[in-house]
């Protein structure tokens, strides 16, 4: 049988990166062999309803065993991993019974994964610790999630004594670009409320989320051979290097801000003298400051387009997803049951905000209310990234007791 590790450990080994540049969906084709593994394991479980769309979403239910009207609620996972470091052949490290000390990965020793840097692991001595081996992000974000919903299924299905009502799975592609649930049908879907399982450590829960663009700046300019070049180059890689060096560092940085601070980031960078261009992404936990930020980027370019009459520069911002907050409202019971199991599960309740988004930020903007919670993940997007076998077995049991506690109902 397998267990929480067994699963964690295939899904990882599993290249599921996407493609913000990609017009398809999913944005890259690999998604889908994990999406096929995932709808394999749940008919292999004895779950109902289990489908795949052509788009990669798999859904599946665990049937209820109270008699009655009982309401159904969802939990959601994604498949693909991050395009901000590589996915492909992710070699993940199992350190049983970690120690306490840095964790040097065996797969580029440059990369250390230290304790007075990451101050949480002082808290997993003794406990199982998974790594990468420094070559590849190790895609915890989110197939410990994807891992905790299988396990939460396979235990409720193993065990039918546990009195629970129907609960609804969904595995979604490409979330990491913003558009996990651009062809999900809410109504196939068919629940009151669902939960991400996309937040850190354990025992959290996120009620609010960052409302976030993207900007895209397209710097157009003259090329020509550079032994000719006076009076006719208009150079793009140079007037696109100074609109982004003109961006506060001090203020409105990722490098610099925290807690409920926005930021302007610039995270992508390409071309040459005829073209350039950089994406941006644009986050507040208050929607109305996109606007100002991408008013800022545009007040940023107007004195380079004089200045280079010859060119033609362009802010493009485009909408992501919105603060969660606005409508968690619409089923106050979703958050309350959040809490209380956690609390059922033995842990205390970390209501949290998180400076990102998820699935849910999408999902409740659409009218489906959907906290996000913990599923045992450290360090997302990057080599250094990390997880616990125990953190995520506690995600199992707050499921466990999100089914008996939604089993209640009536």
């Amino acid at each position: 049988m397998d267990t929480l590790l067994d699963r964690f450990l295939r899904y990882v080994k599993v290249d599921t990166q996407s493609d913000e540049t990609s017009p398809s969906f999913p944005s890259t084709k690999k998604q889908l062999d994990l999406s096929r593994m995932l709808c394999e394991e749940c008919e292999q479980l004895g779950l109902e309803d289990v489908t795949i769309s052509e788009y990669g979403i798999v859904m599946a239910t665990i049937p209820g065993t109270v008699e009655g009207e009982v309401p159904a609620i969802g939990w959601v996972a994604h498949v693909d991993t991050s395009p901000e470091f590589s996915g492909t052949n992710v070699k993940p490290v199992v350190h049983e019974n970690y120690d306490g000390s840095d964790l040097v990965l065996p797969g580029d020793t440059s990369r250390v994964l230290r304790v007075s840097e990451e101050p949480r692991l002082k808290e997993m001595v003794g406990k199982t610790v998974i790594t990468t081996d420094g070559t590849t992000l190790l895609g915890a974000d989110d197939k410990s999630g994807v891992a905790v919903m299988m396990s939460a299924a396979a235990h409720l299905m193993s065990d039918r004594s546990i009195a629970h009502g129907p609960i609804r799975l969904c595995f979604t592609c490409d979330e990491e670009i913003g558009r996990g649930i651009e062809k999900l049908d809410l109504d196939v879907f068919g629940v009151c409320c669902a939960y991400t399982l996309d937040s850190d450590g354990s025992g959290r829960i996120d009620s609010e989320t960052f409302s976030a663009d993207q900007a895209v700046i397209t710097v157009r300019g003259v090329n020509t051979h550079p032994s000719v070049g006076k009076g006719v180059m208009v150079n793009a890689i140079r007037i696109l290097s100074d609109l982004i060096s003109s961006l506060p560092t001090e203020t409105l940085s990722p490098e610099t801000t925290d807690g409920r601070d926005g930021f302007i980031h610039p995270y992508h960078i390409e071309g040459g003298v005829a073209e350039a261009s950089a994406r941006l992404i644009l986050r507040d936990f208050e929607t109305e400051k996109l606007a100002e930020y991408a008013g800022l980027l545009d007040s940023l370019a107007q004195p380079l387009r004089e200045k280079y009459p010859r060119s033609e520069i362009k802010v493009d911002v485009h909408k992501q997803y919105r603060n969660m907050r606005d409508g968690l409202g619409k089923e106050a019971r979703a958050l309350e049951k959040a809490i209380e199991a956690t609390r059922a599960a033995g842990l205390e309740p970390n209501l949290n905000i998180i400076r990102g988004g998820t699935d849910g930020s999408l999902l409740t903007e659409k009218g489906l209310p959907t906290p996000n919670l913990s599923s045992g993940q450290h360090n997302p997007h990057s080599p250094l990234e990390w997880t616990t076998v125990e953190e995520m077995e506690k995600a199992v049991d707050v499921l466990v007791q999100l089914a008996i506690l939604w089993g209640q109902e009536r």
